[in-house]
């Protein structure tokens, strides 16, 4: 239950702790934070059903899910989502773009790619089936485990990267993936095509941070949960 605890301390405005936080229990948080992404869709997927109840213009109807999403994480995972952005895209050595992601200003990467994700992910909400609303959140948060498979290094020596970093195994990683997997077909078709890809681009996300940044930090979770989230809602809207 410790897992569960820091899993949903870590990732909700919940008011639930967790006593202990160690690597083992850090370990354990990522593994389960899909069950988190659940719990995420299955709100956000009820608040969309009641808009669209009450004839909310579909737009308006997914900007309102995007603001909720961004109280119910505390934006934690749109602020990892422009650091990663402002560090991918300044120039310098690792250590320059990590001092930038510390920084904890938004550049115009940060900016722009804020205002491109969260405009797509709110379009995309008022177009796709709500049991999609739920797998995107799921994957997004199963995007936690790739980041931090075994052999993928932290960035720095301290922070949520490296207390996590190498803590998950291939078979956790591809449960979960194959989970989602069927899910996704259950509501769209081509749903596991659309997954596949979430993954794909989630793997090349971690592959170009380790080369740019020497491994991941807790920014870089943040960015693939968005990534994930992003891939799947947008693919099962263009495939209706």
């Amino acid at each position: 239950m410790h897992g569960v605890r820091l899993a949903l301390s870590w990732l909700t405005v919940l008011p639930v702790r967790s006593d202990v936080v160690d690597a083992r229990v850090a370990k354990q948080a990522i593994a389960l934070a899909p069950l988190v992404g659940v719990l995420l869709g299955g709100v956000t997927a009820a608040v969309l059903h009641g808009l669209a109840w009450l004839h909310a213009p579909p737009m308006l109807a997914g900007l309102l899910a995007v603001g909720l999403l961004a109280v119910g994480t505390r934006g934690m995972h749109l602020d990892g989502l422009a650091d990663t952005a402002d560090g991918l895209g300044c120039y310098g050595p690792p250590e320059r773009a990590l001092a930038v992601m510390k920084d904890g200003g938004a550049g115009p990467f940060a900016v722009v790619t804020l205002i491109v994700v969260l405009g797509a992910q709110a379009s995309a909400f008022g177009a796709v089936p709500w049991g999609a609303v739920v797998v995107a959140l799921a994957a997004g948060r199963a995007a936690f485990a790739v980041c931090c498979l075994r052999g993928v290094p932290a960035a720095r020596p301290e922070g949520l990267g490296a207390l996590v970093a190498g803590s998950q195994s291939w078979p956790v990683v591809a449960l979960w993936w194959v989970v989602l997997a069927a899910a996704s077909f259950l509501v769209v078709p081509h749903g596991p095509i659309v997954v596949a890809v979430a993954l794909g681009g989630v793997l090349l996300l971690v592959r170009h941070t380790r080369k740019r940044f020497g491994g991941i930090t807790g920014d870089v979770l943040g960015a693939a949960c968005e990534l994930a989230t992003l891939v799947v809602l947008v693919g099962c809207a263009l495939g209706r």
